[in-house]
This record gives C-alpha cells, structure tokens and sequence, in this order.
C-alpha cells in the first residue's frame, strides 16, 4: 500500500499530461452520461461536459503534450456527437442496445484474435521485421485450426482442439518462416513479402476448404470438440462481473496470460532485451556478440504461431466454423492496435478494447436502430487505423531497424 500511495502522491495533478487526461475522462463521460442507466435526456449535458474535455485539450496541446491534448480533443468531439445522438434515442432502443454485461463480455470476445495479432506483431516488429502478414496468418490459422479438430475428433473426442491449435501454429510457423528467409536473408522489402504471404495463405485456404469442404462447408458438430468456455460457478451470479467474467472462452483467458508474459519476456528478461536490442540497433547487438539473424528468425516464427492461434480462436473458438477469408481484415485491425499501443502489451491489448467495443456495439445496433448503423460502427475500427497510421493523437514511433534488412559484416 506505501508504494500505490507514493506513486499517487507523486502525481502531479495541474500537469499538462494530467490535464489531458482529465479531457479524455470527460470525454467518455460525456458520451456516458446520456447512456443507461443514466440515460440523460437534455442534450446540454454532452455539449458542456464535451467542450470541457475540448479545452483540456487544447491546454495540453498548447503546452507541448500533444499525445494526450490531441486525445482529449477528440474524446471530447466524440463525446458530444455520440452524445447527442444518443439523446434523440427513445430511452427503449438504448435499453435494448447498451446491456453493459453483454457489451462487456462480447468486448473481450472480438478483441481476443486482435490481441493475438498484435501481440504477434509485437515480437516480429521489436526485432526489426515488419509484419503486414498477420492477416494470412491468422486466415491459416482459422483454416488448419479447424481442419486439425475435425480430423482429429474420430480419436480424440472432445480434446480435439488441442490438435487444432497445434496444426494452426505449426501452419503459422510455415508461414512466418517463408516471410522470414525473404526478410531476412534474401532481403525483398518487408511490405511486398508480407502482401504475398496474405495473398497466398488467401488461395491456399480457399483451395483447401473447396477441396475438403466443397459446398457443403464445414460440420455443424464443431462446438462439440471446440475449444471449450470456462466457467467461474461462483462468480456468475455477481452484479455485472458475473455475466462478463463467469463463462469465457479458454482462449481468452489465455490471451490474458499471453499479455503477462510478454510483458515479462520483452522487457524483464535478459532475451527480451537482445529482442530490443536488434531491432533498436542491430548493429551493436552484433558488436556484442548478438546474432541478429538467430533472432529475427526466432521472432518472426514465433508471430506466425502467435498469431495463427488467434486465427484458431475464430473457426474454433468463437464462430465454430469456416469461410473463405472469415477474417475480414482482423489482422490488418490488431496492426493497427499495435502501432496505436506503441508496440507495447498493455497499451495495445486497451486498443484492442477499444476495437472489440465497436464491433460488439455494431452487432447490437440492428436490432432497434437498423443494418444501417450497425454497418456504419463496423466500420470505426478501420477510421481508427487511419487515425492511427496518421497519428492524429500523437505520432507512434516504432522500433528504429524495423523494416530494415541487415548486412552482416
């Protein structure tokens, strides 16, 4: 407790970047306020809290913390023109959308195979390879995940789907080594090898589910070897945390543990800081004695395993099925969570968050609002990776050798 308490009292609470903060904060509150179970209904409330969430911005920007200024100031736009609309909203199409538990739970549904992604991303980018072919290796995922189960439940029943994890990571792993030999030794630029694999792992998959599957598609019995929920007995009846928290899927507790650990492995342990050290600055990882190829490779296989198990999760997990190119740009999205967290876990998994929160609204808007709606929060994860790629709320800086081949000398 002494040490939560020196923390806080080490805040320096008129700062610039505090300052900031307090508009993004009033931002969310802005838009909060006219949702139940407040469900204020004068528009006042969003336009006043919204404009101070503006000007807290707008001090912080003046005052050289751009980062958050910039993020307050669009909290606070956002605030006040989600919060009008939703003051126009009769009180019972708002009930019968925002269910927090509901929301909540499917947050963390549609943010598990970003995560994977990302974080995937996160060791290839940290040891200076760039990765734009999570998306074909998460689609390879959800393809080999779900063939592995299938083949595999006539002997091993129910516990199938550890099979199909392991044949959508060693798929993965196949396809991270391919992007690797032409990243790292044959040196073609990082951008066009990613693009090639998205695209082959695209015919590979579609070829094999026509070939396997044909018109039929895959079996209706896949939730029965699945991968499995978890279910919390004694947390389920709890107010709100009980309906999130008490029945989730094993895959995404493990994404929870996956986030610990590479916070541990990156930036706690003496390997985590060769993987920096490459692809900060390869040369004097070199120097001392680091192989720089040893450790790009080891980086970029590894994303592909990561990555293609989020894949899993999808066919497996979550949908129970397959489809040409089901992923639908996930891999693209968990990129951009990437960059938005600074290639760092927790700040990416909150990203993440953030675009799983869109998704599962969008699939709650139809039923009182129309397709129309639904389509148009589809589509917010998309703006948010160009605010992202533009850095609209502060530049993301990324590892300095990444996208760099290496020559050794």
């Amino acid at each position: 407790m002494s040490a939560v308490a020196a923390r806080v009292g080490g805040i320096r609470w008129t700062h610039p970047r505090t300052i900031g903060v307090y508009g993004i904060v009033l931002g969310s509150i802005a838009f909060w306020l006219a949702l139940p179970p407040l469900a204020a209904r004068s528009a006042a409330f969003p336009v006043v809290i919204g404009m101070l969430a503006i000007a807290a911005g707008i001090w912080a920007w003046s005052r050289d913390e751009r980062r958050v200024g910039g993020g307050a100031v669009v909290a606070g736009l956002f605030g006040i023109g989600l919060g009008l609309l939703a003051t126009q909203s009769s009180e019972s199409h708002l009930n019968q959308v925002v269910v927090w538990s509901a929301l909540g739970a499917a947050t963390l549904r549609y943010a598990t195979p970003l995560t994977f992604a990302a974080i995937g991303g996160l060791f290839c980018e940290r040891s200076g390879v760039v990765n734009v072919a999570l998306e074909g290796m998460l689609l390879t995922g959800a393809f080999f995940g779900i063939w592995g189960a299938i083949w595999a439940h006539s002997w091993a029943g129910n516990l199938a789907w550890i099979v199909g994890l392991a044949a959508a990571a060693l798929a993965g792993m196949v396809l991270a080594t391919i992007h690797a030999i032409w990243a790292i030794h044959l040196k073609v630029d990082q951008i066009i090898s990613g693009t090639a694999i998205n695209f082959l792992a695209l015919g590979i998959t579609g070829y094999l589910f026509i070939e396997q599957y044909g018109d039929t598609g895959t079996p209706g019995n896949v939730p029965d070897y699945g991968i499995p929920d978890v279910h919390i007995h004694f947390i389920q009846n709890w107010y709100f945390i009980g309906p999130i928290l008490g029945q989730l899927n094993l895959m995404i507790w493990l994404s929870f543990l996956l986030l610990i650990g590479t916070y541990i492995f990156v930036f706690r342990t003496p390997y985590g800081l060769r993987l920096r050290a490459v692809g900060e600055h390869p040369r004097a990882a070199d120097t001392v004695g680091i192989s720089v190829y040893k450790v790009r490779y080891m980086a970029v296989i590894a994303s592909g395993a990561i990555a293609a198990m989020g894949g899993a999760y999808l066919s497996i997990g979550f949908v129970h099925s397959f489809n040409e190119g089901m992923t639908n740009g996930t891999g693209f999205i968990g990129l951009a969570a990437l960059v938005f967290g600074k290639w760092r876990p927790f700040p990416t998994w909150a990203a993440t968050l953030l675009f799983g929160f869109s998704s599962a609204l969008a699939d709650r808007l139809p039923n009182a609002y129309g397709n129309q709606w639904g389509t148009l929060f589809q589509a917010l994860p998309y703006v948010l990776t160009l605010v992202a790629v533009a850095g609209v709320i502060g530049r993301s800086i990324g590892p300095a050798a990444a996208g760099r081949p290496y020559v050794k000398q």
